[in-house]
Parts: C-alpha cells; sequence; structure tokens
C-alpha cells in the first residue's frame, strides 16, 4: 500500500470528502499532479480513457451543440474545465474556428497543462493564430459569459460518504493507524436529498462540492448578465443518474470507483495518491442547484441520444471502419451511450437546444 506523507503524518479521523481532495489533487502528491500521463487507451500508459480520446468525432460533433449554443448567448468564448489531454479542446477549435475569439481552459493539474500545451501546439500549429486564443487560468473571474463545457469533471469532484448501518446514518471517514489506512464512521445528522426505502445497510454519495461548483458557475454568468447582457450556458457530460436511480434501495454499496491501468476496483485506500477515484453524478441535485441559483435547467439526456441528435453519424460517412468503431462506443447502450448523460443549463429559459430535440429526459430529473 502507498501512503502519500499528507496522509501519512495524519492520525485523527479526516471525512471522505477531505481524504479524496488529497488523494487528487494534493499540490506534490495528487493522482491529478503527477507527472504521468493519466488518460489514454493503453492501459502500459494510462488509466482511463475519455470520449475527446477515444473517438475526434465526439468534439467534432459536440461543436454543433456549442456552436448553437455561442449564437444563442451572443457570445464567443468557450470554458473548459478539465480539460484533459486537451483533444476536445483541439477538436472544438477545429470544428468552431473563427466562432471562438477566446478558449478558457482551467484545470489544477500542472501536468494536464503540459500535456494540453503540447496536444494545441501540434493539432494547431497550422494555424497559429487559433493557438493564440487559447488561455490557462488558475482562477475565475469575477464574472464571464460563454459556453462552459466539462467533459468528465464533476465525477473527479470530492464526494461525502454516507453509510446507513442498524437503521443510524453515519459519515464515512478515514482514519490512519500505524500507516494503515481504515474506513471509520461517525453518526452525522447529513442524508441523501433522497428517502432510501428500506432499513437494510445502504452506502451512498453526497455530492456538496460539485453542487456549489454549478452554483458558483451560475452566479458569474447571471452576474455577467446583468452587468452586459450577456449570459451563457453550461454543458456538463458525465456518467450518472436522476435523483430516484441514483438512490435507489438496490443501488446499497454506492457508486464510488477506483481506476488505474483500466482496471476498476472499489478500495480507495490503496496506492493513494497513483489511481483516480471517481463518483457517479446525481444530476437530479446538478439541476437543481442550478435551478436555485437562477439558471433555467434546459434539456437532458442521454450521451448516445445527445450525439446522435447533433449529427454523429453524418461525421462517419467517410470514416473508416476502425474510426466507426471507436465513435460506436460513444453511442451503443451496452458502452457509453447509456451511462453516460448530458445536462444543458443556461441563462435563456426559452431555449431548445438541438442536441436534445429527440430524447430528452427533463421529466426524469
Amino acid at each position: 500500500m502507498s501512503i502519500f506523507s499528507p496522509l501519512s503524518a495524519h492520525s485523527g479521523w479526516q471525512p471522505f470528502d477531505t481524504f479524496m481532495s488529497d488523494a487528487l489533487y494534493h499540490p506534490e502528491h495528487g493522482y491529478y499532479t503527477r507527472s504521468q500521463s493519466q488518460i489514454g487507451n493503453d492501459a502500459a500508459t494510462s488509466d482511463f480513457a475519455t470520449s475527446p480520446v477515444i473517438s475526434p468525432f465526439f468534439g467534432k460533433t459536440l461543436a454543433k451543440q456549442v456552436a448553437e449554443c455561442l449564437e444563442a448567448t451572443g457570445t464567443s468564448e468557450v470554458w473548459e474545465f478539465g480539460a484533459g489531454t486537451g483533444a476536445l479542446a483541439l477538436q472544438l477549435l477545429t470544428a468552431l474556428g473563427d466562432k471562438i475569439t477566446r478558449y478558457n481552459i482551467v484545470d489544477l493539474s500542472g501536468s494536464l497543462q503540459a500535456q494540453q500545451k503540447a496536444t494545441l501546439e501540434a493539432g494547431l500549429q497550422a494555424t497559429p493564430d487559433m493557438l493564440s486564443r487559447v488561455h490557462w487560468l488558475q482562477a475565475l473571474p469575477d464574472m464571464f459569459s460563454g459556453v462552459i463545457v466539462g467533459n468528465e469533471v464533476l465525477d473527479a469532484m470530492p464526494v461525502k460518504l454516507l453509510v446507513r448501518t442498524n437503521h443510524v446514518w453515519h459519515e464515512r471517514g478515514v482514519v490512519n493507524l500505524n500507516d494503515d489506512l481504515s474506513f471509520a464512521d461517525l453518526p452525522t445528522e447529513l442524508r441523501p436529498p433522497f428517502d432510501v426505502a428500506g432499513t437494510h445497510d445502504y452506502l451512498t454519495e453526497i455530492h456538496p462540492q460539485g453542487e456549489a461548483f454549478i452554483q458558483t458557475l451560475a452566479d458569474k454568468l447571471l452576474k455577467s448578465r446583468q452587468l452586459t447582457g450577456k449570459g451563457g450556458a453550461i454543458l456538463m457530460i458525465d456518467y450518472g443518474f436522476g435523483e430516484s436511480e441514483y438512490y435507489h434501495p438496490e443501488r446499497s454499496m454506492g457508486t464510488l470507483m477506483c481506476h488505474q491501468a483500466h482496471q476498476s476496483s472499489t478500495n480507495p485506500l490503496e496506492h493513494v495518491g497513483e489511481k483516480d477515484i471517481t463518483s457517479h453524478i446525481n444530476f437530479t441535485g446538478i439541476a437543481l442547484a442550478a435551478q436555485d441559483a437562477g439558471l433555467t435547467v434546459n434539456s437532458y439526456t442521454s450521451q448516445g441520444r445527445f450525439l446522435l441528435n447533433c449529427g454523429l453519424l453524418d461525421h462517419l460517412v467517410n470514416a473508416s471502419l476502425a474510426e466507426r468503431a471507436m465513435a460506436q462506443k460513444l453511442v451503443t447502450e451496452h458502452e457509453m451511450g447509456e451511462l453516460f448523460k448530458v445536462i444543458c443549463l443556461s441563462t435563456l429559459p426559452d431555449f431548445e437546444p438541438l442536441g436534445f430535440v429527440a430524447g430528452d429526459r427533463s421529466h426524469t430529473l
């Protein structure tokens, strides 16, 4: 078992979200601050693959929705959070061209920022003007407008673990005894947002940081709309469910998962700082956070339906068999098409985005 120094020195009880934050984002020892590349298709050199890495047609298709959002909001800036390898940024910049005057990347990982710069410099070397529109930020401005894109961002935000044992709810935390990490549960007033039927033992997550993140974005977009007349839209893509499915009585072991070398495990206390820790998203909570902050929840659907609505098949007409096979992973139900969802939030109450014209599931949130 690998324990990096901040955890080794900590002997008290830590809430799981504090542990997860250190394991992923500690400036020296965190998983996302390592120099190694985590994202890719090769299990020998990476831990997991994201949609833009699996197929370039993901970003090319998403660009159609981003373009419509830019036009609807009267803006020309894109804000990408957690840009990974830079593959999605390259795909969007190439597809959108002069529709974008500025592409902002917000990423906490210095190693990934370096990888993003290398990807974009190589991909945009023939169009240096496009490269000059890309900017990296460490902190958000007081307000901004434009289209926000987050692909697999929410799932990497620290979560709190709640466990019901013998009819009593506890918050699960982490303790370190003689360099041996283990879980420890303390009684809590915290509860899941959805009443979990039954009295059986039950483990689940709640997402205060992810919901606070959405509220922060909403506040900045709405302030911009109030002061400048320009607001924006948010497109979040991730794996998850609506509230009733997320807290289904049979989902009694929660959704927390770890990824290393393209293998999954459920124990975040092993190889700390060396593997990814994620949780599925409660999209009802995300929608309510946006709505409470003053945004409109425009649409919600599966990734497969979203990409088909945005014209993925048009991009595959002249694609090779191998390219079609990889793109198919994005939309088929047994791969990423059903588990991954897309939600659109905006400052536009009457906006009906094209990616959701068929198969909208907002009524299930």
